[in-house]
C-alpha cells in the first residue's frame, strides 16, 4: 500500500513538472505572438533596432542576443583556468583530505552568494580596476560583465566538476600506476576520459547559470541598446531589458520583451540538447 502511494506521488509531481512547463511554454508563446506577427521572427532575431518613441516603435532582438551569448560564452573562457584546477585540487590530489573538504566548504559558499552581492562588489571593487586600466572611461561593458560572471560561476563548475573527478575508481589508477604511469599521465589517461561526460555536464550548467543571469549584469554591462563589437562596448542581454523595461512596458513593447524571454528560453534549450548529445557520444 505504502508503495502505491508513493508511486502515486512520484506520479503526481512528474506530471505537475510537466504542466508547469507547459504552461510556461504557452505563456511566453501567447505573449510574444503579437510582436513576432507584426515583425516577422526572422526580421525580429535579425534587427539591431530598438527605439520605444510611439511614433517609431521598432523593436529588435539581435543586440541583446550577442550580448548574452558573448559575455556567458566569456565567462566560461575565463572560468575554465581557474575551476579545473580547483576541482583536481579536491577532487584528486587532496580527495578526503581535511584541506579538500575546507576549500570546497568554500566554493559551497561562494555558490551560495545572491548575484546582487557580487553586482555590488564589482561595481564598487572591479569596476574602478578597469577604469584605471584603460578599458573605458565608466568601467562598464562586456569585458566587465563576463568577469564577474565568471568569478559566479567558478564555483558551481569547480563544485561539480571536482565530484565527477572524485568518482573515478581507485582500481583504475592503481591498475595505471603499476604499470609505471606518472601522476600526471594518470590524470590525463584515466581521470579525465573516465570523469568528461560529468566535467563536460558541469560546464554546461555552470554556462546555464551565465545565461539567465540578470542582476550582476544589469548592474556592470552598461545597459545600452547597441550591438557590442568589442570588449569595452556596453550593452544589454536578454535578461538584463527584460528587468530594466518590463516594469513600464505596454502593448507591442511588452510582447517584445515576452519574446526576447521565450527566444532566451530556446537559446538554453538549444545548448542543453546539444550538450546531451555530446554528453551522449562522450560515454
Amino acid at each position: 500500500m505504502r508503495d502505491l502511494i508513493f508511486k502515486r506521488l512520484l506520479s503526481i509531481c512528474c506530471i505537475l513538472i510537466l504542466l508547469i512547463s507547459a504552461g510556461m511554454i504557452y505563456s511566453l508563446v501567447s505573449g510574444s505572438i503579437p510582436a513576432l506577427s507584426h515583425y516577422g521572427f526572422f526580421q525580429f532575431i535579425g534587427s539591431t533596432e530598438w527605439d520605444p518613441h510611439p511614433d517609431r516603435e521598432t523593436y529588435g532582438a539581435l543586440s541583446f542576443i550577442v550580448g548574452t551569448l558573448l559575455t556567458s560564452f566569456l565567462a566560461l573562457i575565463f572560468c575554465i583556468p581557474f575551476s579545473l584546477p580547483v576541482a583536481l585540487f579536491t577532487g584528486e590530489f587532496f580527495r578526503g583530505k581535511k584541506i579538500a573538504t575546507f576549500i570546497s566548504s568554500i566554493i559551497d559558499l561562494l555558490a551560495g552568494i545572491p548575484s546582487i552581492v557580487y553586482g555590488l562588489w564589482g561595481f564598487y571593487t572591479f569596476r574602478p580596476i578597469i577604469i584605471e586600466m584603460g578599458v573605458n572611461s565608466q568601467g562598464f561593458g562586456v569585458l566587465t560583465s563576463s568577469i564577474i560572471l565568471a568569478i559566479m560561476i567558478i564555483p558551481y563548475a569547480s563544485s561539480l566538476s571536482g565530484e565527477f573527478i572524485s568518482m573515478v575508481p581507485n582500481e583504475l589508477k592503481e591498475a595505471a600506476y603499476s604499470l609505471g604511469a606518472t601522476r600526471y599521465e594518470v590524470i590525463r589517461t584515466v581521470t579525465f576520459p573516465s570523469a568528461s561526460s560529468g566535467v563536460f555536464a558541469s560546464y554546461i550548467l555552470a554556462l546555464g547559470r551565465a545565461l539567465g543571469e540578470t542582476m550582476a549584469v544589469t548592474m556592470l554591462i552598461g545597459n545600452t541598446n547597441n550591438l557590442p563589437t568589442s570588449l569595452a562596448d556596453t550593452g544589454n542581454t536578454m535578461a538584463s531589458i527584460i528587468a530594466n523595461q518590463f516594469g513600464e512596458a505596454d502593448g507591442l513593447k511588452l510582447s517584445s520583451l515576452i519574446a526576447i524571454g521565450l527566444l532566451l528560453f530556446l537559446i538554453t534549450a538549444i545548448i542543453n540538447l546539444v550538450a546531451k548529445l555530446i554528453i551522449k557520444k562522450l560515454n
